[in-house]
């Protein structure tokens, strides 16, 4: 369901891109505007990645300079049945993770200081296999696609509302118009958090089943929320539109399950965890018991 749920939300996007290119341009500028797309989407496929981990200053780490969190990374990959990703850490106070990569083969991970500091073993393990489950089933590369095209669809409106439609060549009425430059933006940013806050659901479920404790996993999404409300990511509040990749949002302000929240609420979804550990059976039912990573120092260094 997911999965149908996503590929209907896509083919929206995508539909809602290619009217607004028909409204300014008529089928000329809807070739333009498809075009234009595409050569976004190439360059996004294969740089977004090198371009995301830049931004944080991600430094990469193996099994010398971080070898229980590389060898804990590596044994999840096992069981999800992926490649070991490369691996990073982030210099950040705030407590959190992201994935990214065009595919499981070119994938990478990224783990900010902070959540190392904070969480338990158990914790860790359930945040790194959420994230290999994002590499798995390629949501990386979905959220890639998504956030370009919404972003192409805002530009459109963007020219669209600075030219006062002088570049309408479909026929469509000035009222009409109108509307579709006001209301596509926004339809395409509500497009985006719902796939977003979909995929990031069908995560916390394979990452349990990856992890074999998902709430380990729920969890960590406790401490992480309540650490990132917190705690500012300053990098992230400079670039909102990266927010979407984190395992919780980032960015300061409500964290409420609306249409314009880029992740779904945390109780939500440590609700959804709890219900499939007890559905896994015993030794399931509470909080996995603390296992300190090593204190402040951190196992990274």
């Amino acid at each position: 369901m997911n999965y149908m749920k996503t590929a209907i939300l896509l083919a929206g996007l995508t539909a809602l891109f290619m009217a607004v290119g028909y409204v300014l341009g008529g089928q000329f500028g809807m070739l333009i505007a498809l075009g234009v797309a595409v050569a976004m989407n190439a360059w996004s496929y294969w740089n977004s990645d090198k371009a995301l981990l830049s931004m944080y200053g991600a430094e990469e780490v193996d099994a010398t300079s971080a070898p229980d969190l590389y060898a804990m990374t590596a044994e999840m990959a096992a069981r999800a049945g992926i490649p070991m990703p490369r691996l990073y850490v982030i210099h950040d106070e705030q407590p959190n993770a992201f994935a990214t990569g065009r595919n499981p083969q070119n994938a990478a991970v990224a783990v900010n200081t902070g959540l190392l500091n904070m969480l338990s073993r158990e914790e860790v393990a359930g945040v790194i296999a959420h994230e290999l489950a994002h590499i798995k089933n390629r949501d990386t590369l979905i959220m890639t696609v998504t956030a370009t095209i919404a972003g192409a669809v805002s530009l459109l409106g963007n020219i669209a509302a600075f030219s006062g439609g002088n570049h309408n060549r479909s026929g469509v009425g000035p009222f009409l118009t109108l509307a579709i430059m006001i209301l596509a933006p926004l339809a395409a940013m509500v497009v985006q958090m719902m796939i977003s806050r979909t995929r990031e659901y069908a995560a916390d479920r394979a990452g349990g089943e990856i992890s074999g404790d998902p709430l380990a996993l729920a969890s960590a999404l406790t401490k992480i929320s309540n650490g990132a409300a917190q705690i500012p990511n300053d990098v992230a509040e400079r670039n909102p539109a990266t927010a979407h990749m984190f395992i919780v949002n980032p960015l300061s302000g409500a964290r409420m399950d609306n249409l314009f929240s880029t992740h779904p609420d945390p109780q939500n979804r440590v609700d959804e965890l709890v219900a499939q550990a007890q559905a896994m059976g015993p030794g399931r039912a509470g909080f996995a018991a603390p296992s300190p990573w090593g204190g402040a120092a951190g196992p990274w260094r």
